[in-house]
Order: C-alpha cells, then sequence, then structure tokens
C-alpha cells in the first residue's frame, strides 16, 4: 500500500530543504530482525531511513545513503522479492517492484529508455 501525504511528510523531515521525494517505498532486510526501512529516492541521492520493528511509518534515523545513479536491480525473486543495496539484501513487496524498476530506468538516464513508437502523439 502506497504511503500517505502524512507519512511521505515524515520522511521528507529528513531529506536537506529544497530536496524532494521522487520515489518512497517499505522493505525489510531479507534474513534478520534488524526492522523495517524506507528507501527513499530524491534527485540527488537514495536514502535508507530505519523505521524500527513496529511499524513502517514513522522514521527514525536514516540509516545509509547512497549516489543516485546507484541500481537498485535487477530484483531476485528466488526466495521473496529482493535487491541488493550496500551489500545488504532487501526485501520488498511485490506491489514495489515496478517502483524500483522505474528508478532504475531513470537512474539509467534517458538514453536507455525504449524509442517512442508513436512520437507525434
Amino acid at each position: 500500500m502506497p504511503l500517505t501525504s502524512a507519512e511521505r511528510q515524515r520522511v521528507h523531515d529528513f531529506l536537506p530543504p529544497g530536496e524532494r521525494i521522487d520515489y518512497v517505498f517499505p522493505a525489510q532486510v531479507q534474513y534478520g530482525l534488524v526492522g523495517g526501512f524506507l528507501i527513499v529516492i530524491t534527485g540527488d541521492e537514495i536514502l535508507v531511513v530505519s523505521t524500527g520493528l513496529r511499524s513502517y511509518t514513522w522514521p527514525k534515523a536514516i540509516w545509509a545513503r547512497y549516489p543516485r545513479k546507484t541500481r537498485l536491480g535487477p530484483l531476485d525473486d528466488s526466495v521473496g522479492l529482493a535487491f541488493s543495496l550496500g551489500g545488504v539484501i532487501f526485501e520488498i513487496d511485490e506491489e514495489y517492484a515496478a517502483v524500483v524498476m522505474a528508478a532504475d530506468a531513470e537512474a539509467a538516464g534517458t538514453e536507455n529508455f525504449p524509442v517512442d513508437p508513436l512520437p507525434d502523439l
């Protein structure tokens, strides 16, 4: 389920002034009870924000930062749906697979987008 505007605002409070959220979705470490995380993708970076064990809706601290050009995929569906970021394997719900793929496509640059088959429309 997508984050509400109130939940997004709580995440936004962790960002530098003027930074906007392009994508945000919940994730958890695949093997372990470390707690929940929000993966926050802005124009400049990818933030991994810890949320604790009980809820994805209350961000607590920035756990890690990565350059925006960092790719999250490919997604591994052998056990759940997972991706590796900074050597840590995160698991996500299926509904966020499209978000990961869209973020990766943007990070790769527009030259990697398919050619528009109907450019005049």
